[in-house]
């Protein structure tokens, strides 16, 4: 596909994965792209939203039962891509038809709801792997039916989330941080302690994800406590840490923050990782970083619902992705980090050496992964969340 060098609004929210989001789809030919309905692609915890379909030609269609020729695909947009999706149809003689979902908790609703029984792959987040595994949810994987486990780092070999790998093949990471303006703040910036320090400044320059666990968790980790503390009076900090800081945030969005940011008419923008590096492509003034107080760090996976009518096909597509010759096009089109070390030893130089995309050790070991919080915590993190965008 020839690269875009020229970007609309238009063609970043197509392409931005975050509510984001942490979400981006790529337009195919001009034809196909006619007859696409988008979605408001996010990567946000604590909302929902509509769901659209995108057919392995990229047309627009209604889910069906699936048949053992049809793969029905349950996924943020940003994986979704007409190249790949039209090499395995042709290598496999299987057609992919995908929907799309703007938060782990949309996509566990709708199962949950018993409307994605035509689902035979779904792409739940690190701690939403181990809330459906709870759940019982999801398929055992079997190992013996995978080629290509082995080429994981070793890190994702047996993650946290989901010990062995025994439900789950990681896809993508990332990390959560800040993108702004050098010329607007006139600093190199640190993270959270730029935004408080310069509130007074910065009335309603900020924007900040519209994502209660990133948003609190951030503040957490600047305060110091863990990003899933369930500690009411750590919890209450960070909520009154953000009342503080209500004055200077222009909005809780986890998608539309791109063009505020480049036209100026915001100075920074929390935001995750494979949006930044998407945006500063096209915006060179911009600049990503990650907090130095740490900040989350996400694994978004492919998984086999227990309701799936096909697992057969859903290993074809597991395999497939796990080739090298079929994800490094991908990464290097999508631009997301790959746990896949025999991916990311063929991606470009400038993509390998891009420490936004593959930050270094000292960043990584910063980084905590958001886990599934008790009820009673979820619930007090809730009602702040409320109180504090609605008020």
């Amino acid at each position: 596909m020839p690269p875009q060098t020229s970007r609309s609004p238009q063609w970043r929210l197509a392409n931005r994965f975050s509510a984001t989001t942490r979400r981006r789809f790529l337009l195919g030919s001009a034809a196909a792209a006619s007859s696409i309905i988008l979605s408001n692609c996010a990567r946000s915890i604590g909302t929902t939203g509509t769901d659209d379909a995108t057919e392995g030609s990229l047309t627009a269609t209604s889910t069906a039962n699936a048949d053992n020729k049809t793969l029905y695909i349950y996924s943020w947009s940003s994986y979704i891509d007409p190249d790949v999706m039209q090499a395995f149809e042709t290598k496999t003689g299987i057609k992919p038809i995908v929907d799309t979902y703007d938060s782990n908790e949309a996509m566990l609703a709708k199962l949950q709801a018993g409307g994605g029984n035509q689902y035979s792959i779904i792409c739940p987040s690190d701690y939403m792997v181990t809330q459906m595994v709870d759940a019982e949810m999801l398929l055992p994987i079997d190992h013996t039916q995978l080629s290509g486990l082995d080429q994981l780092k070793p890190q994702w070999r047996n993650p946290g989330y989901d010990p062995n790998n025994a439900h789950s093949v990681p896809l993508a990471w990332g990390t959560t941080g800040f993108m702004y303006n050098p010329d607007k703040t006139g600093t190199t910036v640190q993270g959270w302690e730029y935004v408080f320090e310069n509130a007074n400044a910065l009335t309603r320059q900020v924007t900040l994800l519209n994502d209660v666990r990133e948003v609190f968790g951030g503040v957490l980790m600047h305060l110091g406590y863990s990003i899933n503390s369930t500690d009411p009076a750590e919890i209450e900090a960070a909520y009154q840490a953000l009342v503080d800081l209500k004055p200077a945030i222009a909005a809780f969005m986890s998608f539309g923050w791109e063009d505020q940011l480049s036209n100026g008419d915001t100075t920074i923008s929390q935001v995750f990782s494979v949006d930044a590096i998407a945006l500063a492509d096209e915006n060179p003034n911009l600049t990503y970083i990650t907090p130095a107080t740490g900040t989350s760090l996400w694994t978004d996976t492919i998984a086999i619902p227990k309701t799936a009518p096909n697992p057969t096909a859903a290993y074809e597509w597991i395999n497939f992705m796990l080739a090298p010759e079929n994800s490094v096009g991908l990464v290097e089109r999508l631009k997301f980090a790959t746990p896949n070390q025999a991916v990311f030893e063929q991606l470009s130089a400038d993509l390998k050496s891009n420490t936004n995309l593959f930050p270094p050790d000292d960043i990584l070991a910063k980084c905590q992964g958001l886990a599934p919080l008790p009820q009673e915590a979820a619930n007090l993190y809730d009602r702040y969340w409320t109180q504090l965008t609605s008020s």
